[in-house]
């Protein structure tokens, strides 16, 4: 991601490890994740933690909702993470509920601040991350008086393990 413009107090983005995330559950969490699925639905994140307007239908089905595994493994290193965050809306084969509570105390669990690192954008910073193995998300800040002016390109992969 490449920043062009950045406000005077916010719009930092936090990176969480979630290898490290992982690597931390003890045995019975390992085990109750294991083989559990999350619908990964962009319309609910948006609405849930940025109060940004509902999608349109076009938008739904530029984005549709997805289930991914919670925890996946990395094609590349054979490492174990887990593979959830603001999109995770729900768990396959879960009451509703019982998802959003699982999702949310594994989201806890995944960033302590010893997992997080804090970015804070300068004009001109140039950062890249695997989204496989890390969970990123931006703060807020005062959007009537500042702009956050951010050029991103995404790199299409395998579907996840």
């Amino acid at each position: 991601m490449f920043a062009e413009e950045v406000p005077r107090k916010g719009g930092d983005t936090l990176f969480a490890d979630m290898y490290g995330a992982f690597e931390r559950l003890d045995p019975p969490w390992r085990q109750r994740v294991a083989g559990l699925e999350a619908i990964h639905n962009l319309d609910f994140s948006r609405s849930r933690r940025h109060g940004d307007d509902p999608m349109s239908d076009e938008q739904r089905t530029q984005a549709p909702a997805i289930a991914h595994p919670i925890v996946r493994t990395h094609p590349e290193t054979g490492r174990q993470a887990l593979f959830l965050g603001d999109h995770a809306e729900s768990v396959v084969g879960m009451d509703y509920d019982a998802g959003r509570a699982l999702i949310e105390e594994l989201n806890v669990l995944a960033t302590p601040d010893d997992l997080v690192y804090r970015h804070r954008w300068r004009p001109g910073d140039f950062v890249i991350w695997d989204n496989r193995c890390l969970m990123h998300r931006a703060m807020p800040y005062d959007t009537a008086n500042d702009r956050r002016v951010m050029r991103r390109c995404t790199v299409l992969g395998e579907p996840p393990v």
